[in-house]
């Protein structure tokens, strides 16, 4: 029995490492059925436009009417959105989004635990490159395509500085007093990361329904960034209207044939990764959405020319933005399903009771760290009886050891007589009764902690309140792993100590092959973030303390038992 729990746990380890370093394993998520739809059917089928549904109301500080005539600027301009959360950008060639810098979260370095102080940018620095910035339009016509995103729109105003309660917006518009209008109004509040959209989009008179783009990805991270996560959430998510189910499309899982697949009747779409998300809130009788991945050369570092894959999210009819850190109470409270963007996992609702528990320690104590360690003691007190009894029905599987190996000595055919294995299962079942043995005892309870473990990992990989956070000295960041290797070292050897302090019903061959398990576990860990190694290094010093607790009480009762037998 011990074996199988050992190696149960050993095996929850490695599919947990191969699924991380994989990226591989995509949600089992129902998946709503792509609807293979053409723009240029639904705009020359004859019909009336369709309409967006509800808006809410969007308060317009700077609107103009659209004159009959020529609407355009004389030159590029930028205009900027200040709010206590971010500082945004905006150019008015394409009316098209060129920084969104958060200032709560900063950039890191590669290679770097401590982060610099510039705010992060959500903005992909491949979109100056590319030439396509966020919320670009997308159109069956490439040539109409290229003119709308590279027209000068005509817009009034000067820099936006928000308060929290203040609303203001920006309203860009271009006609070439012929052929195209074409009209975007962006509305802002001081106290969240949210804004409106409303896009038109008229040529020779009739009303076109443009694709909003999202792109290329999210933010910049670097390859070292992205392995340093060991989180695959990297591409498009979206929530399906009919039954509240979300399902996730990896970038590495995106091909050059997702551009013909259409969406519908979703109430989001979102491009995110593991700790950001722009989400497009939609109206499912009326918007798609649409991911596509474009392909360019590029000349590398070396001279070689390699081709670089480029993701993007397009969207109809969206009524409303989120752009920001997937930050729990915020989205939760934000509505609209929106906290199902965090992706905690199988054991999502353990998960996300421990991050609001973790988080409410952290509120009392001001450091992530020690709101784990925290976590972790109540968690191993919870968890005591359990253990208590594991240990208890361990030990006696190894008092009774020399029995167990005599009937197993009486019956060397079970395993090819059945009737000799029946007989010696009953000899073993009354054996069990006879010493208050449960043979499942030992293992049970520790497999019921492993759901808590799981969600204790997912909750560290993919909750943003851990990123930059540090914990003491040398740990800058509780989200990465230890630069030092220390927390791992350390775990390695509690974990060995606690093996030697735990009753085993194993041969002493076995024992010294599972002796290696505590190497094994070191190694694993190694990569792991620093806040899952000091969770389970503090689980390793408590489980010790707890053994040593567990080893004494038995001890007593054991002698108090042979006194009353004496008596």
């Amino acid at each position: 029995m011990e074996k199988r729990l050992i190696l149960a746990i050993f095996l929850s380890f490695l599919i947990l490492f191969l699924y991380q370093l994989l990226f591989l394993k995509p949600d089992k998520q129902v998946r709503p059925a792509p609807q293979q739809t053409a723009l240029a059917e639904r705009e020359t089928a004859g019909s009336e436009p369709e309409k967006t549904g509800a808006t809410p109301p969007l308060v317009a500080s700077r609107e103009t009417a659209v004159p009959a005539g020529m609407v355009s600027a004389e030159r590029e301009e930028t205009v900027t959105v200040e709010t206590p959360l971010y500082e945004a950008t905006w150019s008015n060639r394409g009316a098209v989004l060129r920084s969104w810098k958060l200032k709560n979260h900063l950039k890191k370095l590669p290679g770097r635990q401590d982060p610099t102080r510039e705010p992060l940018d959500l903005i992909p620095e491949t979109a100056a490159r590319l030439g396509l910035y966020p919320l670009a339009l997308k159109l069956d016509d490439p040539v109409l395509t290229e003119r709308v995103n590279g027209a000068l729109y005509r817009f009034e105003g000067d820099n936006l500085k928000l308060n929290p309660g203040q609303t203001a917006s920006l309203v860009f518009e271009y006609s070439d007093g012929n052929t195209v209008r074409i009209r975007k109004q962006f509305t802002f509040n001081g106290r969240d990361y949210n804004f409106g959209i409303k896009i038109s989009l008229e040529v020779e008179g009739k009303e076109l329904d443009p694709l909003i783009l999202w792109g290329p990805g999210i933010g910049s991270l670097s390859p070292e960034e992205i392995q340093e996560k060991f989180s695959a959430s990297r591409g498009a998510a979206f929530l399906v209207n009919r039954d509240r189910k979300i399902f996730r499309l990896q970038e590495k899982k995106i091909t050059l044939e997702n551009e013909a697949v259409r969406y519908p009747g979703l109430d989001w779409a979102a491009y995110e990764e593991n700790y950001f998300a722009v989400i497009f809130l939609l109206d499912p009788s009326s918007s798609q959405a649409m991911v596509f991945k474009k392909e360019e050369s590029e000349e590398q570092p070396d001279g070689k020319i390699a081709v670089v894959p480029y993701f993007y999210l397009a969207v109809s009819h969206p009524r409303e933005v989120f752009l920001g850190p997937k930050e729990y109470d915020r989205l939760k409270a934000y509505g609209h399903q929106t906290k199902k963007i965090i992706n905690f996992g199988f054991f999502g609702g353990i998960a996300e009771l421990l991050l609001v528990a973790t988080r409410y320690f952290y509120n009392l104590v001001g450091n992530w760290g020690l709101a784990i360690i925290i976590m972790t003691l109540i968690i191993k007190i919870i968890f005591f009886p359990l253990t208590y009894s594991s240990t208890k029905s361990m030990a006696r599987m190894a008092e009774i050891q020399p029995k167990i190996k005599a009937l197993r000595a009486k019956y060397k055919r079970a395993r090819q007589d059945m009737e000799q294995r029946r007989q010696m299962n009953e000899e073993l079942m009354r054996l069990y009764k006879e010493h208050g043995i449960n043979p499942a005892g030992g293992c049970l309870p520790l497999l019921i902690q492993l759901p808590v473990f799981w969600g204790f990992f997912r909750m560290l990989v993919v909750a943003v309140e851990f990123r930059h956070s540090p914990f003491v000295f040398w740990i800058k960041d509780l989200s990465v792993r230890d630069p030092y290797y220390v927390t791992p070292i350390l775990m390695g050897v509690t974990q060995f100590i606690t093996q030697k302090m735990t009753p085993s019903t194993a041969d002493p061959a076995q024992q010294k092959i599972m002796l290696l398990m505590p190497f094994i576990f070191t190694i694993f860990f190694m990569n792991f973030q620093a806040g899952l190694v000091l969770y389970w290094l503090t689980n390793n010093v408590l489980q010790i303390a707890q053994q040593a607790i567990m080893n004494r009480m038995m001890a007593r009762k054991r002698e108090s038992d042979g006194k009353r037998r004496k008596k």
